[in-house]
Order: C-alpha cells, then structure tokens, then sequence
C-alpha cells in the first residue's frame, strides 16, 4: 500500500459552501482536487444555507396551528435544491432519479409539520426529526454533483453511524459504538474508491431515532468522523479564509491568522467565534489529528492551522502573547446577593443547580472575595427564567433577608481575550485594561479563563464593538 492510498482526510462543507450552484461545483471540484492527493476521502456537509432554520420555524408555526409557512417552505427547499441540480448535474437520468428522491424527502417534511399541527405540540425529538432533512437533501445534491464531476461518491446518512443518546437536539455521541458503526460502513466505500457524503449535525439513538447534535454540529460531525476511522488530517470548509484576530464587521483591519493552539480556538469557538463549532476540538485532540480551516471560496489561501498547546501554555518567543478578540452579545449578569452567604456552605452549589434546571448554559462567573456574592453571566433570552428559578429556590432565605436580593442587570457583552501565555506573561492584564480605560469602556466583571489562555471582561452593550476594536491594537502593534 502507497503513502498516498492510505491516508485519510475528512473534509467538511458548511451551509454557505453547497448554498448556490456556483459554491457547490466549487465544493464538487475541491473534492475532485482532494481526491487526487489523498488516498481516502471523507465528505461531511451541512444544510444549504437558510434551510435548517426555516424547517424548524415551519414546525414551530405547525405546533402553533399556523400551517401557511409551510407551503412557502416547501417551495423555497423545492426550487432552491431543484435549480442547483439543473445547473449542475448534466445527465437527464441522473437528475430525474435525484429530483423524485428531494421531492420525496421534502413530501416527508410536510407530513411531519402536518402530524405536529394536529399534535399541537413540536416536542424535541419531533424537531430533530423535521431538523434532520436539512442535511438529508443536502447529502444527497452534492453526492450527484460530485458524481456529474467525474468522482465516485455515495451519499450515507450518519444515522447509521453516529449513535447518541436520546438527549434531543443536543445529542451526544456514543465513541465506541460509533466507531464500530463508522469503519464497517466506510471502510469497504473507502477501500472501493469511493468518496462517502456523510450528513454533518445528526446522529440517532441505537434503536434508530434521529437526533441532532446541536446547532452548527456538522463541524462536531466532522470532528467525530475523524477521531474514529482514524483519519490524518480534517478541514473544514467555511466562507472566511480562517480564523481571524476579530470580527472584520467590528475591526476591518483584522486578518487571518496563519495558525492558532487548539486551547486558543476552543475559548475563540466557545466565546462567540463562529468559524468552529465548540465541540469540534476536543475529539480532534484525543486522536491526535490535524485540523484546518480552510474558505471555500478561496480555497488557494492556506487558511488558519491548528497546532498543540505549548507546554505550560507559554507563548513562545516569537509570537505575540494575544491573537485574537472576540465577543458574545446578548447577555445579561446576574447576582445572588447577601450579607447571609458569607461562609455559608452550598449556596453556589444551590444556584447553578438553579440555573442547571432551566438548561442555561453559563459562560463566565465571577464571586466577590468577600463570598456575599455570586455573580454570573447567562443569554438575555434565558434571564427572566434563571431569576424565576433562582428565587424559587432562595426563597427562605430572601424572606429572612439572608439574601437581599437576586437579579439581572440590562444586557451586556462578554469580550475575550485569547492567547497563549495570557497568564504566564506579566503585564498583560495592564496592557488591556489600560487599552479599554483609554476607551473610556467601564468593565463590569473579569473572569480568566480556566485553559490560561483567555481573560473575559463584560461591558455595557453600547461599549462592545469599541472594546473590540480597542483590544485588537495590542495585536496589529
């Protein structure tokens, strides 16, 4: 066996990428041009880009009674699938077979919002079910445009080896049984030449119930494939040229950066940077594979590389200690408060198990010394129901005034800095909160990240973009 024919590469397209005819032949002809470089390829895809959402709003509407968005929504999936198959796909047999298929699967999302509108209700594994079909017409687009393209391609629905647990809309993977699933499935495909199109975001539970991995989960899926064929290297395709130092809408001058630690683009992923799903890294890591993220639509920039951590997460000599800034908007700081907590035993464990009840995740806390508060940040969207839980469950002890009071401040924004030796490095603290008190930004609440390689800070919402932009001089300097 040649170098060339035993090397892996799983490579995943995202929504943008297989969205119009144009971005998917160029999808088709970087998996022609992979093809011809490595001996196996793996192709993960998302949906086309806008069909996730609209499929789940359908569903919601039906749960509601409201079947109108449906008919608009078949006709959106209908056209829009149909005309990149026209444009695409030459042979008349071809994309009459791949036509009957799509309408079938679409016919079949109208059913379930039908059997939900009768139902009155989406529960979450009716919405992964709807969810699902995203990816499943999608898988099956560009596996016939990969064909047309002169590569040999099968679509495969992960459902057949992703197994999960039956935590809907937020599955996780069961590794031991997916990896059985994945290698006797791929592996002949593999071994025949064959290029398998695998559906990113979904999984199901071993007695075959579709699941969905959680929102932007195709990376995830991607990740997943990866770690257990085993593969060489993963890239995930996007519609940016990599990771870049900042959001270009807040700092038109951020650039991509040539490569970044797998402990700096799991905070970056985790704190609001949408190139990479946060759950991506981790398998990755375990297996010991090369990640890059690469742009579709520039596929000759080299993108950014991920690399391993430093040890002792310290920068190294040559490379500035802060790549990247980043922030999450919409969210809102919430205080339990009182002069009774001071050293009594269980009050936080209490108030996470509060805000753990309403399934809100929470991305940062901070605790006075003084332990007479707990402070803690959750999305706007999940604030009123966190205040509700919190004063249920302190409710005795805000009627004896051992709690004064729990509450929400209006809605801030957590910005972060990444880089590796955040913590290691003496005076960077300084140099950034002297960047944002030259800004005239108030900072709120700190928190350092528990890698070490992050500081988060939250600020007024208004200030957001200004410290963004503030912050990211310490990187362009």
């Amino acid at each position: 066996m040649t170098e060339k024919s035993s090397k892996t590469l799983v490579m995943k397209f995202g929504g943008t990428s297989v969205g119009s005819a144009q971005a998917i032949a160029q999808a088709a002809q970087i998996v022609k041009d992979a093809r011809a470089e490595w001996g196996r390829v793996v192709v993960v895809t998302s949906a086309i880009a806008g069909a996730t959402n609209l499929l789940l709003d359908s569903a919601t509407s039906a749960a509601k009674g409201d079947l109108h968005p449906l008919l608009d929504a078949e006709k959106w999936l209908l056209v829009n699938h149909e005309n990149i198959a026209d444009a695409q796909i030459s042979d008349p047999l071809q994309r009459a077979a791949l036509k009957q298929e799509l309408e079938r699967l679409i016919a079949s999302f109208g059913d379930l919002c039908r059997a939900i509108g009768v139902l009155g209700e989406a529960s979450p594994r009716a919405l992964d079910a709807v969810a699902s079909l995203g990816e499943r017409l999608s898988v099956r687009l560009l596996a016939a445009i990969c064909e047309s393209a002169g590569v040999k391609a099968q679509f495969v629905e992960s459902t057949q080896m992703v197994i999960t647990n039956n935590t809907f809309q937020n599955a996780h993977p069961d590794f031991g049984a997916t990896t059985f699933a994945t290698r006797s499935l791929l592996n002949p495909l593999l071994q025949a030449g064959i290029v398998p199109i695998v559906t990113g975001f979904i999984g199901a539970t071993p007695e075959g119930v579709v699941t969905t991995l959680g929102r932007g989960g195709s990376d995830y899926s991607a990740a997943i494939m990866g770690a257990v064929l085993p593969a060489d290297d993963v890239w995930i395709w996007t519609d940016v040229d990599g990771v870049m130092t900042a959001d270009p809408r807040m700092v038109p001058e951020a650039r991509t950066l040539p490569e970044i630690s797998y402990g700096e683009i799991a905070e970056l992923a985790y704190y609001g940077a949408k190139v990479l799903h946060p759950k991506t890294v981790r398998p990755v890591v375990e297996a010991g594979i090369g990640l890059r993220i690469c742009n579709t639509f520039n596929p000759g920039h080299p993108g950014t590389r991920l690399v391993a951590n430093h040890k002792n997460n310290k920068a190294a000599p040559s490379e500035k200690v802060i790549k990247a800034v980043t922030a999450i908007r919409r969210q809102r700081l919430v205080t339990v408060e009182g002069r009774g907590m001071l050293g009594v035993p269980g009050v936080a464990a209490r108030a996470f198990a509060a805000v753990a009840s309403t399934g809100t995740s929470v991305p940062l806390i901070t605790q006075a010394s003084s332990e007479q508060s707990i402070c803690f940040a959750v999305p706007s969207e999940s604030a009123d129901a966190v205040l509700s839980a919190l004063q249920k469950v302190f409710a005795t002890e805000l009627a004896d005034r051992d709690i004064d009071r729990v509450w929400a401040t209006e809605d801030v924004s957590i910005i972060t800095v990444v880089g590796t030796g955040t913590r290691h490095t003496p005076g960077v603290a300084g140099h950034i909160f002297g960047k944002l008190g030259d800004a005239n930004v108030n900072v709120l609440a700190i928190a350092h990240g528990s890698s070490d390689v992050s500081i988060s800070m939250v600020v007024e919402s208004v200030d957001d973009a200004k410290s963004v932009r503030a912050l990211h001089e310490l990187i362009v300097k």
